[in-house]
């Protein structure tokens, strides 16, 4: 299977329809009816109640006022939905910012931030006009996983002042310092504190379990509000900390301050916000691509997600991405358009208009209950485990890129998790090349219609009806699997059966495997069945370990597989 595509050269004339948003594209292909109209604003009111809380308490932890995330998700959820290539996508402040921005805003104040975020907004749309959206798909998983379980680390940490009331001021953004101030505060531990944030965690657990559709979020947060008023609990609240109009106020233009010199100190930043909002859009909108069976256009997402951290700072918010958690609301809410996501940004303003005097007795303790929870479910715990069990290469990328992250800096732990995995990759490729030494580079590099491409060819004359085969030519490592759902569309509709031949598929990572596991899933839910074959002992053991071959079949040979399908068919 080929691995290459000119995914960085320009667009051409006839494909400017990959930049068009789709709020635009799906209205005019399908029109737009009352129907939709309410489901959308069904979706997007649900949707808004999901984010209200969510915002400000993202908001606090990375160090600004509630009504600055209340603000990102106005102002940037309405852009992107509005200019995103993804039909259900969600945006606004998620926790994968939270410690860049804490950073920054400690370092720069808000007005590097804005300065900074606007930067990475042009880097986004720079990246998506170069069609950079495309190589998403080459991020080693282990990188991913091991950063996002770093920052859900340092999320946690970063709550537990308020969890447990501590009177810790502003806490140190090394995560040592951190620990040793939040030490020192100890003897300043407030038990009502614990006792709402143990309250308003227990009920956010119970509520998912019990009542799943249910907003947990919300209701907890507002069951603790309602307790602390009534009992009159000393308990810090929003109001207390930030001023009673901290969450009722109304955007207003501001240009942050360009210099030079500050322009060359935010770059490093303003490039770690515009990886992490490209990576969490893109990731958002193929998790939504798989809930629906709907396509994304990965470049428009991403010139969307410029666009919306250009125009958030301008007025007072911080940096956005398309959340997962709340895209996937949207879908289960019913939005059939991205109207509902412009629909959840109307409905947070409203809020903010109507309920800005309650909310100022949010207590923070609920806010650092629900991100707690946001920490939790970042974490990606089983993933991580699982990934601990693949090749020893993958393992070290995950554990360096989670260290690092938690220990030293996000910018330098997404570095030297890049730059790890394509050494451990290149001396991959070195052992497979050495393996594969006994082909001849004349027979390698023949057209189509060599002696490989000649008997793949033949063979499928040999397949039972309704039977597709696939077969996956090199390392099955980060991109080349992700072919595999091409390859699905192009069959589509679904076959009864795929076929896979791994016999010239000379090793897997663990990015691979991720990709093999998203394709075997996506053909269970359209009852697709899949039967492997000719796989190397070293991809098998790869396979086995991450625990693939339990939910697919095995063949030793080509003629086993089609026997197999044949016989199902009779």
């Amino acid at each position: 299977m080929t691995t290459h595509e000119p995914a960085s050269t320009p667009a051409r004339p006839e494909e400017w329809r990959l930049f068009v948003p789709k709020s635009i594209t799906v209205i005019a292909q399908e029109g737009y009816r009352l129907a939709d109209f309410r489901a959308d604003a069904i979706a997007g009111l649900t949707v808004a109640i999901v984010a209200l809380p969510l915002a400000m308490a993202i908001a606090i932890a990375s160090g600004v006022s509630p009504a600055q995330g209340l603000i990102t998700a106005v102002v940037a959820g309405f852009l992107i939905s509005a200019l995103g290539g993804s039909r259900f996508q969600i945006g606004g402040p998620t926790g994968a910012f939270i410690v860049v921005v804490y950073n920054v805003v400690y370092a720069h104040g808000y007005d590097g931030l804005a300065l900074a975020t606007m930067m990475a907004g042009v880097i986004l749309i720079a990246a998506g006009l170069l069609r950079v959206g495309a190589w998403i798909k080459y991020i080693p998983e282990p990188v991913v996983t091991g950063f996002t379980a770093g920052i859900a680390v340092i999320i946690f940490t970063s709550q537990i002042g308020d969890l447990l009331g501590l009177e810790l001021g502003r806490a140190p953004a090394e995560f040592f310092a951190k620990m040793a101030a939040l030490w020192a505060a100890r003897e300043t531990l407030s038990w009502p504190a614990v006792g709402v944030s143990l309250a308003a965690l227990a009920m956010i657990i119970v509520l998912r379990r019990l009542a799943p559709k249910a907003p947990g979020f919300l209701i907890a947060v507002a069951g603790a509000t309602a307790a602390v008023a009534l009992l009159h609990l000393p308990v810090e609240t929003i109001g207390s900390r930030f001023g009673p109009e901290a969450a009722s106020q109304l955007p207003r233009f501001a240009w942050p301050e360009v210099t030079l010199a500050r322009l060359q100190a935010l770059m490093p930043s303003a490039f770690t916000i515009a990886f992490l909002a490209g990576v969490e859009s893109l990731l958002s909108a193929m998790v939504a691509d798989g809930m629906t069976g709907r396509r994304h256009r990965s470049n428009c997402e991403i010139v969307a997600q410029g666009a919306a951290n250009i125009a958030a700072p301008l007025f007072g918010g911080i940096s956005a991405t398309g959340a997962i958690a709340r895209t996937a609301t949207n879908i289960r809410a019913g939005a059939r358009t991205p109207v509902a996501g412009m629909l959840h940004a109307l409905f947070i303003l409203a809020f903010m208009l109507g309920l800005g005097p309650l909310i100022a007795h949010v207590p923070l303790a609920s806010l650092a209950a629900v991100l707690a929870v946001v920490a939790w479910n970042m974490s990606e715990h089983e993933r991580f485990r699982q990934l601990l069990s693949g090749p020893r290469g993958d393992k070290t990328v995950l554990i360096a890129t989670f260290l690092l992250t938690v220990l030293v800096d996000l910018t330098v732990a997404i570095e030297v998790g890049v730059v790890l995995a394509a050494i451990i990759f290149m001396h991959r490729m070195a052992e497979a090349t050495a393996i594969e030494r006994g082909v001849s580079l004349v027979e390698r590099d023949q057209d189509d219609f060599a002696r490989a491409g000649r008997e793949a060819y033949d063979a499928r004359a040999e397949l039972p009806k309704g039977v597709e085969v696939f077969e996956l030519r090199g390392p099955i490592f980060f991109g080349a699997a992700s072919r595999l759902n091409d390859a699905f569309e192009a069959a589509f509709p679904p076959p009864r059966a795929f076929i896979l031949r791994f016999r010239e598929a000379p090793m897997a990572d663990v990015s691979g495997v991720g990709a093999l596991e998203r394709f075997f899933k996506r053909c269970a839910a359209h009852n697709v069945r899949v039967v492997l074959c000719e796989m190397s002992p070293r991809v098998r053991s790869v396979l086995a370990r991450m625990g693939l071959l339990a939910h697919v079949e095995e063949a030793e040979s080509y003629d086993e597989a089609i026997a197999r399908t044949a016989a199902a068919q009779g």
